[in-house]
């Protein structure tokens, strides 16, 4: 087991998972036909009721185990880790919703792993760092208000799309979209079901990996949507507080995937292991500070007001899972191109999607650019 990890592995708390995951680790990277699995997979090992209140149908504890979780699975299959960071993050949307009866309607199908949910605000977090404009709008439509004190219910057709969506389970999903409205206001975050009408998902995208993720393209053309299916009605104030367990999650990836190549080392020769010692025992030290400033950082709040410090933190684990990586192609030698006799190749291909999976490094080096730039013109910089 690796020193990095913080609890019990895989391979202790659900042996079936992660037998099934390293059975499967190929197929779900490169081809489709196990896709309709992975959600099913992860309910059975009790993955997506992590850090869930147990009140709520979870089994308790933090979003730090949650992130743990994630850690554990992306060192099987990053592409199964994908598929759970996008279930367990469009979660912890309804946990932090004020919308009670959406949470109630949508909640107990997720955590079995009959309903797929899908994040959807990659645009919405680009849109929150100024990045880009939200995609989808909504067109009021009227209707006749209630005469009771609660007054009547907002109806909304909503029009636009969203190009990559992970998780769009083709047996069911309800993806969580950023929509602006054409009457003004701030936007709002919507949960958009499958079959609701004029709901459209693509074919799979052409990936040169995780293509078992359920990745596709998703359209609103004219979609009735009203208040019952609304997450929030202020996007960018309940944004800033749930981007820390998007992307914190979302570095649970990483956090699995570094550790993974760099147990992986230890499989390589002794002249090759001795070679690298040094530079392994600097990467598991590095990626262990990372790990605890992560969870900490998540879990004490730090991170809704300094967005800066999760967005640094996120840069230096891509580059450790490069560096990682790289060392584990250096240990394993030729044996590392020879199909069938290592997963080398596979995380190499998982370690190139680290940086560009949103917000990409590019994008967070601009926005810390920029903040810094602004800093500057203001001489607020320490």
């Amino acid at each position: 087991m690796s020193t990095t990890a913080s609890q019990p592995s895989l391979a202790t708390r659900a042996p079936a998972l992660a037998a099934w995951l390293d059975a499967h680790a190929e197929t779900l990277d490169t081809d489709a036909t196990l896709c309709a699995e992975v959600v099913p997979q992860l309910a059975s090992a009790g993955l997506l009721r992590v850090g869930v209140p147990v009140a709520l149908g979870g089994s308790g504890g933090t979003i730090g185990d949650a992130i743990d979780s994630v850690a554990d699975v992306a060192g099987h299959s990053f592409a199964a880790a994908f598929v759970l960071w996008g279930q367990r993050t469009f979660i912890e949307y309804l946990l932090q919703s004020p919308n009670q009866a959406l949470r109630d309607r949508l909640l107990p199908a997720l955590l079995c792993g009959e309903l797929a949910g899908a994040t959807g605000l990659s645009n919405a977090m680009k849109y929150l760092s100024a990045i880009e404009p939200l995609q989808i709008r909504a067109t009021d439509v009227p209707t006749a208000s209630s005469s009771g004190a609660g007054g009547g219910t907002s109806s909304w057709r909503v029009n636009g799309g969203l190009p990559w969506i992970t998780n769009l389970r083709k047996q069911g999903f309800v993806a969580a979209a950023a929509v602006d409205h054409e009457a003004g206001g701030p936007p709002s975050i919507f949960a958009i079901a499958h079959n609701a009408p004029g709901v459209h998902r693509s074919d799979d995208l052409d990936l040169i990996g995780l293509r078992g993720t359920n990745t596709a393209a998703l359209q609103m053309t004219d979609t009735p949507l009203s208040d019952d299916d609304r997450i929030t009605d202020n996007a960018p104030a309940w944004l800033v507080r749930v981007r820390p367990a998007f992307l914190g999650l979302q570095c649970g990836m990483s956090l699995g995937l570094a550790r993974r190549s760099l147990d992986a080392t230890n499989e390589g020769g002794p002249a090759a292991r001795a070679a690298v010692a040094d530079d392994v025992a600097a990467l598991t030290d590095h990626l262990a500070s990372l790990t605890t400033r992560l969870k900490s950082g998540v879990l004490q709040g730090e991170f809704v007001d300094t967005p800066a410090s999760l967005f640094k933190l996120r840069i230096s684990l891509a580059e450790l899972v490069h560096d990682a990586a790289t060392l584990e192609v250096q240990t394993g030698g030729g044996r590392g191109y020879l199909r069938g006799l290592s997963g080398v190749a596979r995380r190499q291909r998982e370690a190139a999607f680290v940086p560009i999976v949103t917000p990409s490094l590019v994008q967070l080096k601009n926005q810390l650019a920029a903040q810094r730039a602004q800093q500057l013109k203001t001489g607020t910089v320490t």
